[in-house]
């Protein structure tokens, strides 16, 4: 999956980015409280995708 693609995904379930570290970017659902650190690569793994989405209960992609 692309990150881009991910990004797009989490914006649109209210989750807002935090700050941005040298390897992660670390994006906040702030309506739950929850924190999730997204890899700075052009693609990842579908399987991260989906652990990312579960860490900040998003609905999967």
């Amino acid at each position: 999956m692309k990150r881009r693609d991910l990004i797009r995904h989490l914006e649109s379930h209210c989750c807002k980015l935090l700050r941005e570290g040298s390897y992660y970017t670390v994006y906040m659902n702030r309506p739950v409280r929850k924190i999730s650190a997204v890899p700075r690569h052009r693609e990842m793994n579908d399987i991260l995708a989906r652990k990312i989405c579960r860490d900040l209960q998003v609905p999967e992609p």
